[in-house]
């Protein structure tokens, strides 16, 4: 029975009874089930192949965006900045403000209906080449490659006992870890302070308390991640390996192991006569295993932790070219492709099925309206509120007044000069300026006093609108209704 003291705990169990015989079988050599496993870590062989090339593209693709992106320029000021402390959220040509909260609405709905829509259609290869953590894990463990070696010298550093030179080299490689991490963090808070004035307050150590707590508390997420937990946080962490198997079905392309082919597997000489020896294709070298990020073996079939990096592919189709063999022994594929047979063409006409039609029609519908949305917006925001202080007011004249405030929020990155107007009841006038300049992406609130003749109207609330127009663009128009009251 393990110890409990030494990391595994072990099945307890209450006195007499069926507990109490099981405790008795395991103290007599039959063993007990542990609640949990301790972790066994992982030293991924180095691969090269063509999808290994696709994943350091992405590594590459995925990173200069996010690195570059914060020092991009628009129009004076950072091309994407999420402004929280001014409310207002620059992207490229566009300025939101917390009024326009429902394009975050839909860009999420499209960002879950795409992510259902590709993994119905490709797996998990989200996961294999563009996931954060993915792209970290691989920079981190490029990193631990070039400074304590190959996977076998890995092996062999952690084994041995502490050293100057193992504190050195673990030292080297845990500083370059931070390093990179840190850059993660600043960076990450550069999308939401400027990344200049971050820099410069950085450099000052003037950093304000959320900016340093953002900056320590995301480059630790990264260095955790990425260097510790790696695998971990796919197989234990990560909801969408839990959910992935509702989006899953025979015709997702999934990393699969020709069994039909490849079974039974065993070793064998490379001089050997394919059709000569009573084995599979697999000559169970085991390197499918070795370069899994994930420790798992594809041959035992589809699993979970597979995170589709087809890291096990390029493995094998190069031991696979070297003994002369067809490739493809591992291989995208999917279940009914493999079951029935079926060539990459039969296998893209099944893309097109039911699910997948659905999540498509869908995620056209969510992002056409969008679209839509962004091309007819308005880019000025009215807000009218009647003044509670004075409900109605008999002004010279007999004339009868209401007060309002009126804000106008100027969402594009010019000057606007506006005109003011009412409808709605006979004779009915703005009195106060019935103009007003409105700076870039700002919102200015001014007093709005609008008369109507007297007798005109019968006492009560009446229904007027409030109409502000650029005067430099007819096509900005905005109109907001009120009540006109009248004693």
């Amino acid at each position: 029975m393990n110890d409990p003291r030494e990391g595994d705990a072990v099945v307890r169990a209450p006195k007499g009874g069926a507990g109490a015989a099981a405790v008795r079988n395991a103290s007599e050599g039959e063993g007990a089930q542990a609640l949990y496993a301790a972790r066994k870590k992982i030293y991924p062989r180095t691969v090269h192949g063509r999808f290994d090339r696709w994943r350091w593209v992405l590594v590459w693709a995925t990173q200069i965006v996010f690195y570059g992106l914060p020092w991009l320029t628009w129009n004076g000021r950072q091309a994407v900045l999420f402004d929280l402390a001014a409310r207002k959220f620059y992207i490229f040509g566009f300025v939101f403000w917390p009024q326009d909260f429902i394009y975050l609405t839909a860009l999420l709905i499209i960002s879950a209906l795409a992510l259902f829509l590709f993994t119905a259609v490709g797996g998990r290869l989200w996961c294999g080449y563009a996931c954060p953590q993915t792209v970290y894990t691989e920079i981190f463990m490029w990193i631990e490659r070039k400074i304590e070696g190959g996977r076998a010298q890995r092996m062999l550093l952690d084994e041995a006992p502490v050293s100057a030179r193992k504190v050195a080299v673990k030292g080297a490689k845990h500083a370059a870890w931070i390093a990179v991490s840190l850059w993660t963090g600043f960076t990450f808070v550069g999308y939401f302070t400027p990344i200049t004035e971050l820099l410069g307050a950085v450099a000052a150590l003037a950093t304000g308390p959320w900016e340093t707590f953002w900056i320590l508390f995301y480059g630790f997420a990264t260095y955790g991640n990425a260097g510790w937990m790696r695998e971990q946080v796919c197989k234990y962490m990560c909801p969408y390996a839990r959910f992935q198997s509702a989006m899953f079905d025979r015709d997702t392309l999934i990393i699969t192991y020709d069994a039909g082919r490849g079974e039974p597997r065993g070793p064998r000489s490379r001089k050997a006569v394919r059709a000569e020896i009573p084995l599979g294709d697999c000559v169970n070298c085991g390197l499918c295993v070795d370069v899994c990020p994930t420790g798992i073996d594809i041959r035992e079939g589809l699993q979970y932790e597979c995170i589709g990096c087809a890291a096990c592919i390029d493995a094998c189709d190069e031991v696979m070219g070297k003994f002369g063999y067809p490739r493809g022994l591992i291989r995208y594929s999917t279940e009914n492709a493999l079951a029935h047979g079926w060539d990459a063409r039969k296998m893209v006409r099944r893309v097109l099925r039911a699910r997948t039609l659905v999540y498509g029609a869908i995620l056209f519908a969510v992002c056409a309206a969008l679209a839509g949305a962004l091309a007819l917006r308005v880019p000025l925001k009215v807000d009218i509120v009647r003044d509670r202080a004075s409900l109605a007011r008999e002004v010279e004249g007999g004339r009868i007044e209401n007060v309002y405030r009126i804000q106008v929020m100027n969402t594009q990155e010019r000057a606007h000069r506006y005109r003011i107007g009412a409808s709605g009841l006979p004779g009915i006038a703005v009195a106060s300026d019935a103009q007003i300049e409105v700076p870039a992406a700002t919102t200015r609130q001014v007093p709005l006093r609008i008369q109507i003749d007297p007798g005109t109207t019968a006492k009560g609330s009446h229904r007027i609108e409030v109409e502000v127009q650029s005067l430099d663009d007819a096509g900005v128009v905005a109109r907001e209704q009120s009540v006109f009251l009248v004693r």
